[in-house]
């Protein structure tokens, strides 16, 4: 008989340090940009989502707006994803690049805690034990000064810039939260490339309104800036391919737990190409963030691998 071909092994985990790598470096590009506003940077992603995302949906004849009873889902998907992007850009600009990362790893938390509300998914003890660790590593990396009192180091620029920063990154946790709970309603009902696309269009329509009404729009002055919007752009796809690649060949919780490479790759090359040495508020607010993510992710796959067994069963 003819033999099955077998996928190489760790390909997927291979494939998550990749697009962790690749995510990474587009933040430090995001870092090293001169008076490009956040806002910008995400309209000219969303350019380059679009273009990516264009032949997938004539391939795929997917049409542009999706099932009539999905709309409403995806324009909220869009919506709240485009909103996270420009968030996270803006708290990438305004703090250390390590802290804003690992705010970004609360994500899985978060979202655990929103499919409890909205999807009446199970909520444990021990899910609210990650969330309590995740908050404290956020408390960590914010370091209010009730707390810490009004002399706070480590931070870039005044403690004003980095306390909008920790705001910007919570919010956009909690708004990238919200569109995995939303995808997670609609389903395979909707193909991944028509929901990129809504993610896409949405937010490059909101980019240009908000940056007419900022008046903050203004092509880069320097040669070198637009080779970093560029890059940012084609790093930006290249790690959400590699990523849904790893999705598609891996298990999701080992993916959940290599991704936190993101933040291995953000403290090296935070010091590496910004001279910025975290401070251990920061190594240990990104041990609570981590030991979180990486528990939440560990108890979602025992269950899922638990539920398949008793599907054979």
């Amino acid at each position: 008989g003819t033999k099955k071909k077998t996928a190489c092994p760790g390909l997927g985990l291979f494939y998550t340090i990749l697009s962790a790598f690749l995510f990474s470096v587009a933040s430090l590009f995001l870092k090293k940009i001169e008076d490009v506003h956040s806002v910008e940077v995400s309209a000219f992603r969303c350019v380059f989502q679009m273009a990516f995302v264009l032949p997938g949906l004539i391939y795929y004849k997917t049409g542009f707006l999706g099932p009539k009873g999905k709309r409403i889902f995806l324009f909220f998907r869009g919506f709240l994803g485009s909103t996270a992007m420009v968030l996270l850009y803006y708290a990438y600009q305004v703090m250390p690049l390590a802290d804003a990362t690992v705010i970004t790893f609360t994500s899985p938390v978060f979202t655990s805690l929103l499919a409890w509300i909205f999807l009446k998914e199970k909520y444990s003890l021990w899910d609210l034990l990650f969330t309590l660790f995740a908050i404290t590593g956020v408390i960590l990396i914010a370091r209010p000064p009730f707390l810490f009192g009004s002399h706070v180091t480590g931070i870039e620029g005044s403690y004003a810039d980095h306390l909008k920063g920790t705001i910007a990154a919570i919010t956009s946790t909690l708004s990238a939260a919200s569109t995995f709970v939303i995808l997670r309603k609609v389903g395979k009902s909707v193909h991944y490339f028509l929901s990129i696309w809504y993610y896409a269009v949405i937010g490059l329509i909101g980019c240009v309104i908000a940056l007419f009404v900022l008046n903050e729009w203004r092509l880069p002055h320097c040669g070198r800036d637009r080779v970093f919007l560029i890059l940012i752009g084609l790093l930006g796809l290249g790690g959400q391919v590699f990523l849904t690649k790893a999705l598609q060949i891996e298990k999701a919780g080992p993916v959940s737990i290599m991704k936190t490479m993101d933040v291995v790759f953000a403290f090296i090359l935070q010091v590496l190409f910004l001279n910025h040495l975290p401070t251990w508020w920061t190594v240990g607010g990104a041990l609570c963030v981590v030991a979180s993510s990486s528990g939440t992710a560990i108890r979602k796959w025992r269950h899922s691998v638990k539920k398949a067994k008793q599907r054979e069963i």
